[in-house]
């Protein structure tokens, strides 16, 4: 089977989602990370009337410069009385401008008498927020689909609403697969064993996306434990992502349990680390087969897994974000498959340099916790120092 490359990959994979999940009514506080199931918009103004930005004295310019009785105090919270014509409000940061005032004139620039005050020229407008300003009625302030952040909180809250319409998070079975595999805390290592990462850094990339996590645990090498779990994990989850499994070699039973139990629509991209990628379905149930060597499942989980997981959620997967760096390495052999290095950015501005963080093996994972992101070197491609790179930062990934 040729290799496929990332990009088409991407658009098979996506073009398999037909559904979205049931959405559901949650509280805003538990609404941070959960996508929104509808648009959401502005039924009233914010602010909802004139206020000032600052802490000051509202008065009509017209009025001033001069001297002026300070006819009332207003807080904010408190509505304010109109404005007495030729005087002066005391006036706080947020409170609602009183009728009959145009202007607010900053406390500092006053010189405050004996219930009076004498005050410099105003312009009409200066340091009032006007209503409407922020938001509008009928203003979109979220679409469907958008994945709600904290900020977006806020917004939701500054128009009164407690409670939003979002989907139901998707169950994501993890499952990992390898005699060689000890889970951490469960003792010393025994020659030729290993830590379970990959059981681990996959659940947090899921969680991250607001999924909720069925951990299947590890398997040993056995094709019929491994088949069987697969159709139970299939049974209970939306998605499953396993690690390990889907090469060429003869204990790697994931890709021919697949085979066996479902279909394989796609194995092996022409990236590097990560090609011996497997997507299918067992049962009905979509699978990512993913590359035991922990960087190559990190990475494929975030090229390749996330945008379909998104998508399934009910998202917008969006291409990850990608700027120019000057290479602080070079790159002399041309490799025949999309290659993604991790780099640390050092510098600033017009000397900010990508530099590798050491070997690119796919399973150091130091250089991919030391990494702030990936440069991505095209196939037949080679670099010279100070070569302009694309780099993909990993907190987008």
């Amino acid at each position: 089977m040729a290799l496929t490359p990332l990009s088409e990959a991407l658009e098979r994979i996506l073009a398999t989602v037909e559904s979205q999940p049931d959405w559901e009514m949650v509280a805003l506080e538990a609404a941070p990370n959960r996508c929104c199931a509808e648009a959401i918009n502005a039924t009233l103004s914010v602010p909802p009337a004139d206020n000032s930005a600052m802490d000051g004295y509202a008065v009509a310019s017209q009025d001033v410069p001069g001297t002026l009785v300070i006819s009332q105090r207003v807080p904010a919270g408190q509505a304010p009385l109109p404005l007495v014509a030729g005087t002066t409000a005391r006036i706080f940061t947020g409170a609602e401008i009183p009728a009959g005032a145009d202007a607010v004139i900053l406390q500092e620039n006053a010189e405050l008498g004996e219930g009076q005050v004498t005050l410099p020229a105003a312009q009409p407008g200066q340091h009032i927020r006007r209503r409407g300003s922020d938001i509008q009625p009928g203003d979109t302030l979220v679409g469907a689909g958008h994945r709600l952040t904290p900020q977006d909180i806020g917004l939701l809250a500054s128009v009164g609403l407690d409670a939003v319409p979002v989907f139901r998070p998707l169950n994501v079975a993890v499952l990992t697969t390898g005699d060689e595999l000890r889970e951490p805390g469960s003792g010393d290592l025994h020659p030729g064993q290993i830590f379970n990462s990959n059981r681990f850094s996959l659940a947090a990339q899921i969680r991250a996306l607001g999924m909720t996590v069925i951990d299947c645990g590890n398997l040993p090498d056995d094709p019929d434990q491994i088949g069987d779990a697969l159709e139970r994990a299939a049974a209970e989850a939306d998605c499953i992502v396993t690690a390990g499994g889907v090469s060429v070699g003869e204990e790697d039973h994931v890709k021919s349990q697949i085979e066996q139990r479902g279909a394989l629509d796609l194995w092996k991209l022409a990236i590097k680390p990560g090609k011996p990628l497997a997507f299918g379905h067992v049962a009905g149930t979509p699978i990512f087969g993913l590359p035991g060597n922990p960087v190559s499942a990190f990475i494929t989980f975030a090229l390749v897994a996330k945008p379909w997981l998104i998508k399934r959620q009910g998202g917008h997967p969006l291409p990850v974000q990608r700027f120019p760096v000057k290479a602080a390495f070079a790159l002399t052999r041309p490799g025949t498959r999309e290659e993604f290095l991790r780099v640390r950015l050092t510098g600033s501005g017009e000397a900010l340099r990508a530099a590798l963080t050491g070997s690119q093996s796919s399973g150091v994972l130091t250089s991919l916790s030391e990494a702030d992101g990936l440069a991505v070197i095209a196939p037949g491609t080679t670099v010279a120092e100070g070569d302009w790179v694309e780099v993909m930062p990993l907190w987008a990934l």
